[in-house]
């Protein structure tokens, strides 16, 4: 039986969003949603989902601008393995 990675949720979730930017779901220059709607959609709290983004703007991913929202800069880098 194979087991998942141990992680904190936040990670898994910016994980997730950044397969979603690679795979072009999410492109280049779209707002993501506000904290609420993306608990929802990946079932966590808002304060998991504020650490997430804030996750993604480490990777460079994302930038948020205040009064405007949380818009997608760029798609992950292919790794090189």
């Amino acid at each position: 039986m194979e087991h998942e990675p141990i992680e904190y949720v936040y990670v898994r979730v910016a994980n997730q969003v950044e397969q979603e930017i690679a795979a072009g779901r999410i492109p280049v220059g779209a707002r993501l949603p506000n904290e609420r709607a993306m608990g929802a959609e990946y079932g966590v709290a808002s304060g998991t989902v504020r650490r997430a983004v804030q996750e993604l703007r480490d990777r460079g991913l994302v930038r948020t601008l205040p009064n405007k929202g949380t818009f997608v800069i760029a798609t992950p880098a292919a790794d090189a393995d």
